[in-house]
């Protein structure tokens, strides 16, 4: 009994491709809900075409939050996500609504769901470590920085590679002001969730359908203009370095407007790359708990899924 008094709080994730925006759209219209964008990139304005931003007519449809709430060049993390996401949790739920959290950035979804406990990552002190950890890591590079972390964080090492300098440094960073290993902050903070009862669905597609989904979206995006975004994120002045623009597709077409090349060999090297992404989703969400996946070929099955889910929300609602 009560489980069933808590809020809901519907999850719909996935890999790229897979459908995820429709679904939530539909189950918005359904059940009444709004929906929370969980994405690393489309938090970023001015980066529309690439990142697959909700359509014109999807947001006319539903109310989405977390949608271009930051310039390309400002700072963004999982540590500011997490708060903004729970702001609008709250704002959602108090309006009588159903809060839906959607997208395919797993990190993004674990600390929402399971309320990691990050130290401010803007803070002048975090500030001043991170450019200390980021001298060192040019003076003596990636694998001695990632031993060092080994050290202090053998958790960490592990689900970190050698050559991902930015996490490396990230955790040894939470490391340096918490004296506690990065692997020991990432725990669920029972409070912040206790008023929720989270359903969790994971869109997906046999393999051959989701590549040729992948494939063909990539193109519809150059169609749309995506080549011409780039080159007007590079006339307002952003550096191509910026973490933003470096998004798979993004740092490709960069490179093709101020170098040239070949772009139908860059085109099909981002479909590669955006395949080899999918991959990666998969592996993170199959290793989440809780998450019911739901196959789907034809638009019949896409309904059927949807049907699912609806029910599932109302049976913690009745």
């Amino acid at each position: 009994m009560q489980q069933r008094q808590r809020t809901p709080l519907l999850v719909i994730c996935g890999p790229t491709a897979t459908g995820k925006t429709e679904m939530a759209v539909r189950v918005a219209e359904r059940l009444g809900g709004e929906i929370i964008s969980v994405d690393s990139m489309q938090v970023y304005r001015h980066l529309d075409i690439g990142t697959a931003k909700p359509t014109a007519e999807q947001r006319r449809r539903a109310v989405f939050h977390l949608v271009d709430i930051v310039e390309p060049d400002e700072p963004y993390n999982v540590a500011l996500f997490q708060k903004d996401a729970r702001a609008a949790l709250e704002q959602i739920t108090g309006r009588g609504k159903l809060p839906i959290l959607c997208g395919g950035t797993g990190l993004y979804l674990r600390a929402v769901i399971r309320g990691f406990d990050f130290p401010a990552a803007q803070s002048p002190e975090a500030q001043h470590v991170r450019r200390a950890l980021q001298a060192q890591l040019a003076e003596i590079g990636n694998e001695a920085m990632h031993q060092r972390l080994r050290a202090v964080d053998p958790q960490a090492a592990a689900r970190i590679a050698v050559a991902d300098s930015k996490r490396i440094i990230r955790a040894l960073e939470v490391y340096e002001l918490t004296g506690r290993p990065f692997s020991v902050q990432q725990r669920v903070d029972e409070r912040q969730l206790a008023h929720y009862n989270v359903i969790g669905f994971a869109l997906t597609c046999p393999r051959p359908l989701l590549y040729q989904r992948i494939d063909a979206r990539v193109e519809q995006m150059i169609r749309a203009g995506w080549v011409q975004e780039v080159r007007s994120l590079l006339d307002k002045g952003y550096d191509p370095s910026l973490p933003a623009l470096q998004a798979i597709g993004y740092r490709h077409l960069i490179d093709y407007v101020l170098h040239g090349g070949n772009l139908s060999a860059i085109i099909e090297l981002i479909k590669r790359d955006t395949r080899r992404f999918a991959k990666r989703q998969l592996t993170w969400f199959r290793r989440e708990s809780g998450i019911k996946w739901l196959q789907w070929t034809d638009a019949a099955q896409f309904d059927a899924a949807l049907q699912t889910i609806i029910a599932a929300v109302c049976s913690v609602t009745d």
